[in-house]
């Protein structure tokens, strides 16, 4: 009896997790037992592809002094934005209506982005082991002269980069990589997004979206969102889930990498952001993906004797030549 006690307990405490804030969008608590962990990261990507986390240990101050760093660099004139505009190693400003996402999985879109962000990777010095062998991307970040914004958005950058290495450890874990899929994130390739939004008139075309459909083509992604709302997620054919904000919540979603390791079974799955209204929508995103010289191909845990993988492997620095030079002219030619 004790153990079917203790049996229903753990069940009804999963489903509290998982179920607590949305219909379809399931939370999932990092301060649960990695086990109980693991099984919610598997279960949530192998269905919708989506989850918040809570319980993750980065700080609400830390968060919320991003967001203040991100909206005074908004607020700036825009000739001092474009002072550092986006550059050929991916980091700068990128302006609002400049990117028009053509190499979308989804569909290709047919308007510009209506958002603005800053971009920053991971900092390499010009005399760092990176730079030195040319690896794609690597380099210095581009900052704009603005008091007290560098240290914040660094000190949030590298919180959210290890939230985003532990969740890639038990997902390791779950697929049964023994060390195979972590050990590419050794030396991660990680982009830091400080995304605005300005609203949008309710009445604009059906195609004009702060951002347009897409999956993401890396690894991991975790998003800080404010109260404003408007990500949404797909959910079978022609409907959108709409992701409320929770505070202190990460979204975390998979990309197209992590479903090629899982051999598919964890999904990428589509969403957009609509900023329809009157206010303007802030969030800070954080892309955890492996080192860009990295061979991606299925797990041997994720592919059954005898059985043939769904995808051939590719070199993650091909995918994201690919990705960028469709979206970006910087990354064009």
């Amino acid at each position: 009896m004790s153990y079917l006690i203790r049996a229903l307990k753990h069940t009804l405490v999963r489903c509290i997790v998982l179920h607590i804030m949305s219909a379809s969008i399931p939370v999932i608590d990092l301060q649960l037992p990695d086990a109980d962990v693991i099984d919610a990261i598997i279960d949530a990507y192998s269905h919708i592809g989506f989850a918040q986390v809570v319980g993750h240990g980065v700080t609400a101050d830390t968060i919320s002094d991003a967001f203040d760093a991100s909206s005074r660099f908004h607020a700036l004139p825009l000739d001092h934005k474009m002072s550092i505009a986006l550059d050929h190693n991916h980091r700068g400003y990128i302006a609002d209506g400049t990117a028009v996402d053509r190499s979308s999985e989804v569909v290709a879109a047919t308007a510009a982005n209506r958002s603005e962000s800053f971009m920053m990777m991971r900092e390499d010095a010009p005399d760092s082991r990176e730079v030195l062998a040319n690896t794609p991307l690597a380099g210095p970040n581009q900052w704009p002269g603005v008091d007290n914004f560098k240290e914040p958005v660094m000190r949030c950058h590298d919180a959210m980069r290890d939230v985003a290495l532990r969740v890639l450890s038990l997902i390791d874990q779950g697929l049964g990589g023994r060390g195979d899929l972590i050990k590419s994130f050794s030396n991660p390739t990680t982009w830091f997004r400080l995304l605005h939004y300005p609203p949008v008139n309710n009445d604009a075309p059906e195609d004009v979206f702060g951002s347009a459909p897409h999956t993401d083509f890396g690894a991991l992604t975790l998003v800080a969102q404010d109260s404003a709302g408007g990500l949404q997620v797909a959910h079978g054919n022609d409907n959108w889930i709409d992701v409320e904000p929770i505070e202190g919540a990460f979204v975390m979603n998979a990309g197209s990498m992590l479903h090629r390791w899982s051999n598919g079974r964890l999904r990428a799955t589509p969403h957009r952001v609509r900023n329809r209204g009157s206010s303007d929508r802030y969030s800070c995103v954080l892309f955890c993906d492996p080192h860009m010289l990295t061979e991606v191909s299925p797990l041997a845990g994720c592919v059954d004797d005898g059985q043939v993988p769904k995808f051939e492997p590719v070199v993650f620095a091909d995918v994201v030549a690919h990705h960028l030079g469709a979206i970006y002219e910087q990354h064009q030619g």
